[in-house]
């Protein structure tokens, strides 16, 4: 779906036509607009982009779609001689990478296969790391610097910036403390160079065979802080509790909704018989619970970020790791959607866009005095 009151891209492609470099084409596309998120490239499509969060068209005139040959040349130039990158879409009929625009961009690549053709989806990566003030985040969670152990999750839809306010803590831990930083990601995205801190950067497939050999690696390589890409399976949130549980700082993403549906996915992840003590190990582990999405705004569609923070000790998130709080009490309680609230009040977001991003849209149409369709 195009992005209301974004103009159809005019994409330059004259000098880039005839199977010319894959960097000369990227290049062309991302001066369209400087806001471009994400690229597709698919066969039986021309290209398509994402312009804060919803799909743009591109106006590439006297270019027709894209064949088969061409995704699988693009997907040729990004691999180059990565061999294990190779290997593993052969295998698994998929690849994430890492590429490098010199002075242009990084993005973060996946290349998969379907209808026996290779498709390619590209995520933007800022060249800087982003900050605190830039990402609008709240300024209690310089506090995380301090801590010495524990876990802290950041979680949030698909495309919700969990990547950028992990790196922004991870940056905000490397300027103000002398300590070692071991991050393991799928790819690596923003680049940490060592500044207070000295840091590690671990990249699946190319550094590591695993998630899992790299938290166990990790914890012989004398890190105070073990930042990991994102917690998906069972084995991986063992392995970070354990982490926490031995001294160290672990921060991580999950891909949920808020805090309440972050410490069920992790409770769930494990047998029935181990959900008990499970949850009594995060209650004493779980330092910091960062819910975030992205909502566009009514003037630009640019998109503005809003949290709910759960800090360890904090009623709200006992209640949710006591697990006997229902889903409708906790609802009204937890602040993604207050904050969201605040957004419309203020006439920055319109109720429609709010509705739709919201953790409980029929509790906030009530606030709002939205009538429901």
């Amino acid at each position: 779906m195009a992005a209301p009151g974004t103009a159809l891209l005019q994409v330059s492609l004259d000098a880039v036509s005839g199977g010319a470099a894959t960097d000369d084409l990227l290049t062309a596309i991302l001066r369209a607009d400087s806001r471009i998120s994400d690229l597709i490239f698919s066969p039986g499509r021309k290209f398509q982009v994402q312009v804060s969060g919803e799909f743009v068209p591109l106006d590439t005139r006297g270019m027709s779609s894209l064949t088969a040959d061409d995704t699988r040349r693009i997907a040729s130039d990004l691999i180059g001689n990565n061999k294990a990158a190779i290997s593993m879409l052969r295998e698994q009929g998929y690849c994430d990478i890492s590429y490098a625009l010199a002075g242009v961009a990084r993005f973060r690549v996946n290349i998969f296969i379907q209808r026996g053709s290779c498709a390619v989806v590209m995520r933007v990566i800022p060249t800087s790391i982003p900050d605190f003030k830039s990402l609008g985040l709240p300024e209690n969670l310089r506090e995380i610097s301090t801590l010495r152990d524990g876990l802290v999750l950041v979680t949030g839809p698909r495309g919700s910036g969990k990547s950028s306010t992990l790196a922004a803590l991870l940056n905000h831990i490397n300027e103000t403390e002398t300590c070692h930083i071991i991050t393991i990601e799928d790819p690596i995205e923003f680049l940490h160079n060592h500044k207070l801190a000295t840091v590690h950067q671990r990249e699946l497939h190319s550094d590591t065979p695993s998630v899992t050999q790299a938290i166990r690696a990790a914890l012989r390589q004398a890190p105070n802080v073990i930042a990991v890409g994102e917690l998906k399976d069972r084995e991986t949130m063992e392995l970070a509790l354990e982490a926490a549980e031995t001294g160290h700082l672990v921060l991580s993403t999950l891909n949920t909704l808020n805090a309440q549906q972050t410490v069920e996915r992790f409770v769930a992840a494990f047998p029935a018989a181990e959900q008990a003590g499970t949850r009594e190990r995060i209650g004493r582990m779980l330092r910091f619970v960062i819910s975030q999405r992205l909502v566009p705004k009514r003037e630009d569609n640019n998109r503005i970020a809003v949290f709910e923070v759960l800090k360890s000790g904090s009623k709200l998130l006992d209640r949710l790791l006591d697990g006997t709080s229902t889903s409708n009490n906790l609802s009204k309680a937890l602040g993604l959607d207050a904050e969201i609230e605040k957004l419309v009040r203020a006439g920055l977001v319109t109720p429609e866009i709010a509705l739709a991003h919201a953790v409980d849209p029929r509790e906030l149409a009530k606030r709002l005095a939205v009538p429901q369709k």
